[in-house]
């Protein structure tokens, strides 16, 4: 005989035998989740699941949508908008990429797709509040959302973000896991940076796939973050603290964009000049590499960059402007002629280093083109110091100038200053503007022999743009045939911001082959056969999920037939 407790004892054993069957189950799930080569991780303690939901159909029926929905990728569309910068530029094309690397239809029409994905920006109100309206409108019509980008990355308690799936902006390489759980009804919030041995990095992979909005440009963030603190700037609050990417991986991704096609590479980030400074490098250092991978026939433009990070390295920046594949172009923000405003500003730069800058690198590099910002109406502005901005750009006369009025931004510190009279900026910046227009930069130009790269359709849709070499727009025939190419043309005409180029007899300007850029659409440095093994892992882990459930319950009710064999014999 059996005592009543060895008999009790066993019972237990048996259902914790059980139970532990079910957990290895479930780490299965796990398993399958982790076959794709993104190298995402579970995100199951960031999601929050939703109850069912009623949906009122067109016809007025009201249908219950659960939360164990069966999607299928290939059969899910999904609509990519994006605000602002190139930096997010480059996070929505590489979100838009590795949702069509697993199956999804990457799509413009925004009403028949099954859900939105919204990249926002947050440097200006306008921005953000097209954003917000957009999330509104996604929501009155039903749409499944996922918010990216700066937005939700600096304000994570924004009331529109309440139950829906927010991603930050360090986390873009997880976009395939946050839009599956929001499908199924769930919802997600995924912040955090990325790290390496304690050291924070620029941010997701450069090497993930990506579809470009322009298949002849590839925008390549070198650096996230900045290291300085402007007082105006919300930017701050969502990119933070400067933090590069190694030379190495840039470098690796510009030669796989020359090999699919690329003619233009855009160095972008929160502040170029700043590259570097975290891991014991310079800017210079990254583009001497650069400059040694870039074909002929293809050119490279650098992104914004502040005054103080270029007055250390003004005769090695001349030498790589002056590079025969590099834009003579520098988009470099003064946002002030006065001392006083940019120390209010906190922008650690003076009027007069800024003009050194200018002026070094239009002697080192004639022809150079230098495009800045003004800022009109910041609170601490008096006459006298709109007058010193007003003198600037009258004395320089800036081809390329970015107006901008003050507003102040949430959760900043120039948000908590005294307000100058609305009529009083919106006055000022009628000032600028009127100053800025009544200059002509190109008019001399006519008559010119250019030679340009081709490389997108004109808003006229009567012509495409190309650029000469200090990044001066000129439009060109719209003729297919010299999308990609280098051609030479006479300019005819000018206007304020362009000129107007006729093909001269050479057609061609003579260059090293370059392959055919990708599709529009096609996802960059992923082969068809590597997209359609995705969409079959994902599959597979979907048709787990929605089986799970039905092969634990059969095991456990078999293990329970056994048990009760057991305990009977036993017994």
């Amino acid at each position: 005989r059996i005592s009543y407790l060895t008999r009790m004892n066993f019972i237990a054993r048996m259902f914790s035998s059980l139970l532990k069957m079910e957990r290895n189950v479930t780490d299965i799930e796990d398993i399958v989740d982790s076959l794709d080569d993104t190298g995402m991780k579970s995100i199951k303690r960031h999601v929050l699941p939703r109850k069912l939901r009623r949906r009122k159909a067109p016809d007025g029926e009201c249908h219950v949508t659960s939360s164990v929905e069966s999607n299928i990728p290939a059969l899910e569309r999904i609509y990519v908008k994006t605000w602002g910068c190139s930096h997010n530029s480059s996070d929505g094309e590489y979100m838009a990429g590795q949702l069509a690397a697993f199956g999804y239809s990457i799509i413009d029409d925004a009403e028949s797709a099954d859900l939105w994905v919204l990249n926002s920006c947050t440097v200006k109100n306008p921005s953000e509040d097209s954003f917000l309206n957009a999330t509104k409108k996604a929501l009155e019509l039903n749409k499944r959302v996922v918010l990216a980008g700066c937005v939700p990355q600096a304000q994570k308690d924004h009331k529109v973000l309440k139950g829906l799936s927010v991603i930050g902006v360090q986390q873009i390489d997880r976009i395939v896991e946050v839009v599956e759980e929001t499908l199924k009804g769930n919802s997600v919030r995924l912040f955090g940076s990325k790290r390496q041995n304690g050291r924070r990095l620029g941010g997701a992979a450069l090497s993930l796939p990506k579809i470009r909005r322009n298949p002849l440009i590839e925008i390549i963030a070198i650096n996230t973050g900045c290291l300085n603190n402007c007082t105006y700037c919300k930017t701050k609050l969502s990119r933070g603290d400067l933090a590069s990417y190694q030379p190495e991986e840039i470098v690796a991704r510009a030669r796989q964009s020359f090999e699919e096609g690329v003619r233009e590479i855009w160095l972008t980030s929160e502040d170029t000049g700043a590259y570097g400074r975290d891991i014991g490098l310079t800017l210079p250092d990254l583009l001497n590499e650069l400059v040694e991978v870039i074909p002929e026939g293809a050119m490279l433009r650098l992104g914004m960059t502040n005054p103080p990070y270029i007055l250390d390295h003004l005769e090695e920046m001349a030498k790589i402007l002056a590079h025969r594949r590099v834009y003579s172009f520098l988009h470099m923000p003064v946002q002030s002629g006065s001392n006083s405003v940019l120390a209010d500003m906190k922008r650690e730069y003076t009027v007069a280093e800024f003009k050194h800058v200018v002026d070094f690198l239009k002697q080192r590099v004639p022809g150079i083109t230098i495009a800045t910002d003004v800022i009109c109406g910041f609170p601490t502005e008096t006459s006298e110091d709109f007058q010193g901005t007003v003198d600037l750009v009258r004395d320089y006369k800036f081809p390329s100038l970015f107006i901008n009025q003050f507003y102040p931004r949430p959760g900043t510190p120039a948000a908590r200053m005294k307000r100058l009279p609305t009529e009083v900026a919106k006055q000022r910046t009628r000032e600028i503007s009127k100053l800025f227009q009544s200059y002509k930069p190109y008019d001399h130009k006519v008559g010119e022999r250019q030679t340009v790269l081709v490389t997108e359709e004109a808003h006229d849709q009567q012509h495409y743009v190309a650029h000469n070499k200090f990044y001066e727009q000129v439009l060109v025939p719209k003729d297919e045939s010299l999308l990609g190419h280098k051609i030479d043309v006479v300019i005819v005409s000018a206007t304020k911001h362009s000129m107007e180029g006729k093909l001269s007899n050479a057609l061609h300007v003579p260059h090293s082959p370059l392959p055919p850029p990708l599709t529009a659409g096609e996802v960059s440095g992923l082969a068809d056969t590597q997209r359609q093994e995705n969409i079959l892992v994902r599959k597979q882990g979907r048709q787990w999920t929605i089986d799970g459930p039905f092969v634990r319950t059969s095991l456990q009710l078999l293990l329970m037939c056994i048990m009760s064999l057991v305990v009977i014999f036993y017994w």
